[in-house]
């Protein structure tokens, strides 16, 4: 039997031509690597600026993180840029490092048309990540605006100073689903309102005869998908998980809004924004149509 040390000395020679071998060894999963990165979507970001051809405008830090440090595109990609009212363009990066981005607008292009059905979402606050969930799912069906409103079985009370940072947070979670879902209008946000407040704006306003205001009751004697009136326009009140109570079921009468359920089950909050907007799309606007 050899010595120790001699059967030491040739196995960590094994080992070394082991791992020659292995860098030497084709490595398929780069060559899968590389071709991700050529079928990868071009990324789109929101700049509300006045965008035109040949302009050029450093990046803001959120995008430039997204692109540069986790995407790690290089200067010379070709980027997508939308002002939120619509218009969008194509652009590429002339820098891209760890202290900042900037691009160049170089081309319009033909950005995807708004839904013909123009949809307020008015929905009470719910808690934290479920709020975040609905405003992000009602940006990407398309919704035109959005309305959070407090009622008396609202959960979640904002100061102001809280208010401010929860509508900066809401609007970073809007501008992200529109990067997502290839929209180039940015859907509204107003500030959080009591629904007496929002209501009184409403009452003893003529609504325009292709507008439905509608709030979500499941003992509603209406199912909303029923209906055979062709709305332009929607407003849908959402109450919270314990729903509207009865005085604010009156308030609604009085500003010309009907009752509806969306079928035998109870949904939640979250849950049934998202539903009446996917049915409202699907039945007057835009959603399984071609663009």
């Amino acid at each position: 039997m050899a010595p120790f040390g001699i059967q030491f000395r040739k196995a960590v020679r094994r080992l070394a031509s082991r791992s020659i071998w292995l860098q030497k060894r084709p490595r398929p999963w780069r060559r899968v690597t590389a071709w991700q990165n050529q079928a990868m979507r071009i990324p789109r970001v929101h700049l509300p600026v006045v965008l035109h051809e040949g302009a050029e405008h450093d990046l803001p830090a959120g995008a430039v993180d997204r692109l540069v440090r986790v995407l790690r595109l290089p200067a010379g990609r070709e980027v997508r840029v939308f002002d939120g009212r619509g218009a969008e363009f194509k652009a590429i990066l002339v820098e891209a490092g760890k202290r900042g981005a900037r691009i160049l607008v170089q081309q319009s292009l033909p950005a995807a048309a708004a839904s013909p059905l123009r949809v307020t979402l008015a929905q009470a606050l719910a808690r934290g990540e479920k709020m975040d969930w609905i405003l992000q799912k009602a940006t990407e069906l398309g919704v035109a605006s959005i309305q959070p409103i407090l009622t008396e079985r609202t959960e979640v009370r904002l100061g102001e100073e809280r208010s401010e940072r929860r509508m900066a947070h809401w609007r970073g979670i809007l501008t992200g689903a529109c990067e997502q879902s290839g929209r180039a209008d940015l859907p509204s946000l107003e500030s959080p309102l009591s629904l007496p407040e929002w209501l009184a704006q409403l009452v003893g306003v003529i609504a325009p005869v292709d507008q439905m205001r509608v709030f979500l009751d499941p003992e509603a004697d209406s199912e909303f998908a029923a209906t055979d009136f062709e709305p332009r326009a929607l407003i849908a009140a959402v109450g919270p998980e314990g729903g509207f109570s009865a005085r604010e079921l009156s308030m609604f009468a009085q500003a010309r809004f009907e009752g509806c359920r969306l079928g035998p089950r109870v949904l939640r909050t979250e849950t049934a924004g998202i539903a009446v907007l996917a049915i409202a799309q699907a039945r007057w606007g835009d959603l399984g149509r071609a663009g």
